[in-house]
């Protein structure tokens, strides 16, 4: 049976005080219902440790982590460091990492791998752009993200990464993928980790959809047999929105 999640990244949004509040608020709403998604928030670093002091219903993760150890790496913060306040996921290949950043697959490679060491668990981002589903891309982008991204990792490493599958082109647009497209890359997605680890790891994986999902159309979308649940963006800054979104499962 695969883990049904629902992961709110909150970007860079909040203050300290604001981000406690909706803390707070998220794990009352999750405390007072049995459902059965497990329940994730992605604050900033500057949040962590207070944060996961607050919660015991919901998961806490980072929203990107550093590529090395530790060292003369100025601003960055390693998976030992997140482990350390708390934090038990993190998200790597955001889009707005990959866009803004340039971070590329072959480092995304190289983070997966570092956080799966310190025994963090990664939400693993993939998704096309535009021009490349428009282009006739989509398949070959994802596939490179994947195969790339995921290289190397053992039967057992790959059993703790969750899989989020965001189309860029919905991601704060208000535009959303059909419940037909989402199904149609999920499962793809579902079909490529079979070729490259095993079928069961296929059928074990998480594959969270990432892009204008909201309360009015999370039912729908959910309803997908290759869909586990979602990376909620903007929705997720509502403590009320974020819970109807859980609830929709």
């Amino acid at each position: 049976m695969r883990k049904k999640i629902v992961a709110g990244n909150w970007k860079m949004n909040t203050l300290l005080k604001d981000g406690m509040e909706l803390a707070q608020a998220v794990e009352k709403l999750t405390s007072e219902k049995s459902n059965q998604a497990l329940v994730i928030i992605a604050p900033p670093f500057t949040h962590l440790s207070k944060v996961r002091e607050l919660i015991d219903h919901v998961k806490l993760s980072a929203q990107n982590c550093a590529s090395e150890a530790s060292g003369a790496y100025t601003g960055e913060v390693s998976p030992e460091m997140l482990v350390s306040a708390g934090a038990e996921y993190v998200i790597l290949g955001h889009s707005e990492r990959r866009s803004y950043y340039k971070e590329e697959n072959e480092l995304l490679n190289k983070k997966v791998k570092l956080a799966l060491s310190k025994r963090l668990k990664p939400i693993y981002c993939c998704g096309e752009v535009l021009e490349e589903r428009e282009s006739g891309r989509l398949f070959d982008v994802v596939r490179a993200q994947l195969e790339v991204g995921l290289k190397d990792l053992s039967e057992q490493e790959i059993d703790q990464v969750v899989i989020a599958y965001e189309p860029v082109w919905a991601i704060g647009t208000g535009v959303v993928a059909s419940p037909d497209q989402a199904q149609e890359m999920h499962k793809f997605i579902r079909d490529l980790l079979g070729e490259l680890f095993s079928k069961q790891v296929a059928e074990h994986m998480s594959i969270l959809y990432g892009g204008s999902c909201k309360p009015s159309n999370a039912e729908e979308l959910f309803a997908n047999p290759d869909v586990d649940g979602g990376l909620i963006g903007g929705a997720s800054l509502v403590a009320e929105d974020f819970m109807a979104i859980v609830n929709a499962f």
